[in-house]
Order: C-alpha cells, then sequence, then structure tokens
C-alpha cells in the first residue's frame, strides 16, 4: 500500500468524526459550526507556519484564494445539508465528487483515465445510489446542498493536483480555513449561541479532526494523481455510516451492505489496476 493511500485512509477517518460531530451540534447554526472549525485547524496551522519559516502568502495565491474558495462553498453547503438528511446518506452522496473529479482532472489536467476505470467510477456510483435509497426519505434542500457541496469537492481536488508540491500542505490548508474563519464570523454575528463547556470542546475539537483530515488529504493528492487517490474518499462513507448506525442509531438495511460492498470493489480495485 503506497504512502499515498495510507494517508487518505487516515483522512477518511478523522473527517468521519468530523461529521459526526457536526452532526452532534445540529442546535448550533451552520456558520458558527463553520466558525469554529476554522479555529481549531489555525491553533495548529498559523503556530506550525512560523516556526517553520514558511511563506505566510505562498507563490500560487490565484489557486490558493480559489482553493480557499471552493472550500468554504463545499463545507457550508455540506453542514447545511446535514439539518435535513442522515448523516450516512449525505456523507455517501457528497463522495459522488471523485466523479466529478476524475471529469475535471481530464478537462483541465490532461490525466489519462483507462476505460475500466470509467466502469468502476460507475460501480462506486451506483454504491452510493444504493446507499443513498437504503438511507432515510430524501429533502430537496438537503440534495441540492449536497450536491453543490460533492461539485466543489471534485473541484478543490483538482485544483490542489494543479498546485502540487509548488506549495506547503500548510499554506494550502491555512487559506483555506482563514477564508472559512472571516466567512463563518461574519455570518454567524447574528446568530451566535453561546455554548457551554462541553459544547465548547466539541465544537473546538472540530477544528483539530478536519486539520489532521485536510493535512493528509492534501499530502496524498500531492503525493499521486487525482483518478486513483479521488475514489478512495469513498471509505469515509463507510467509517461514517457505522458511526451513523451505532452513535445516531440510524437503520440501514441489506441494501446498504451490497452499496459499501460495491463502493469498496469500485474503489479497491481502482487502485489495484493502476499499481500495474
Amino acid at each position: 500500500m503506497s504512502k499515498a493511500v495510507k494517508l487518505m485512509i487516515v483522512s477518511a477517518f478523522a473527517f468521519t468524526l468530523l461529521n459526526a460531530l457536526v452532526k452532534e451540534l445540529h442546535h448550533f447554526s451552520v456558520y458558527q459550526i463553520v466558525f469554529f472549525r476554522s479555529i481549531g485547524t489555525l491553533v495548529f496551522t498559523i503556530p506550525l507556519i512560523l516556526k517553520k519559516n514558511i511563506s505566510f502568502f505562498g507563490t500560487n495565491k490565484k489557486l490558493l484564494l480559489l482553493r480557499g474558495l471552493l472550500g468554504v462553498i463545499s463545507l457550508t453547503c455540506f453542514f447545511q445539508s446535514l439539518n435535513y438528511l442522515d448523516v450516512g446518506t449525505a456523507v455517501s452522496l457528497r463522495y459522488t465528487s471523485p466523479i466529478f473529479a476524475a471529469i475535471f482532472a481530464l478537462l483541465f489536467l490532461k490525466e489519462n483515465i483507462k476505460p475500466v476505470q470509467w466502469f468502476l467510477f460507475f460501480l462506486a456510483f451506483l454504491g452510493v445510489l444504493i446507499l443513498k435509497g437504503s438511507g432515510s426519505n430524501m429533502n430537496s434542500t438537503g440534495l441540492l446542498f449536497i450536491f453543490l457541496s460533492a461539485i466543489s469537492l471534485g473541484l478543490i481536488f483538482v485544483v490542489i493536483r494543479k498546485i502540487g508540491n509548488t506549495e506547503n500542505p500548510l499554506i494550502i490548508i491555512n487559506y483555506f480555513m482563514i477564508m472559512t474563519f472571516i466567512f463563518g464570523g461574519v455570518m454567524t454575528f447574528e446568530n451566535w449561541k453561546t455554548p457551554n463547556i462541553e459544547e465548547l470542546i466539541l465544537l473546538l475539537s472540530l477544528g483539530v479532526f478536519g486539520y489532521v483530515g485536510q493535512l493528509y488529504m492534501t499530502k496524498s493528492f500531492q503525493y499521486h494523481e487525482t483518478n486513483i487517490i479521488a475514489p478512495l474518499k469513498y471509505l469515509e462513507v463507510v467509517f461514517t455510516i457505522i458511526i451513523g448506525v451505532f452513535w445516531f442509531e440510524e437503520v440501514y438495511n441489506l441494501y446498504t451492505l451490497l452499496g459499501v460492498l460495491l463502493i469498496l470493489l469500485g474503489l479497491s480495485y481502482n487502485v489495484y489496476l493502476n499499481k500495474k
């Protein structure tokens, strides 16, 4: 198993814990959650950037700003969707993003995608559709938010790949979090709810899990091609469904198992083909 694959698996699990906490904190506005999500990460990134004497603004400013903007859109829409959809369903639908990533990578990066890979992407996507059908009732507003998030996330994968190794991962994350901090801070001004100590700890931990997930995902994409690494994000679907069942008592039937199997088959065989 390559280093990039291992990094993406750890990233997927960290994001799973983040998703669960966002669902748990549903009584706070999405903007306040976005705001705290950024604080918990900036606590790590800014000191590390200063300690390592890294250029704070980076070199590819336009791409960094674009990645940050897309990140704000994707994150906010995803958190908003959790107010309308089960966490397992929302995450399942969000991870149609590797399909968009593969298409965008083909169009903008000219990355080669084998015909069999398209079939495997379709297989994984079919698994996502089965998972969607096995969850709770669909809400049109929730679906709108989740697909906006998925398309934005697909573009993020490509932008990170375009940036490549020219930027330190901390700078990429820092741009995203500073823009999230500003957006969340402004938007939460009229929707502020003062948390108690327990809620404050949970809110701040959003940034910790987000930092780990974001850092490892960024490094993973820098080490390998988008169309190979992006499908591994589907593992978050599996992790989240498991947590949804045991934490939020969400109910999934046998179709869920079939969906999970198709997703794992599609993404794992895609990685195997690219090792040959």
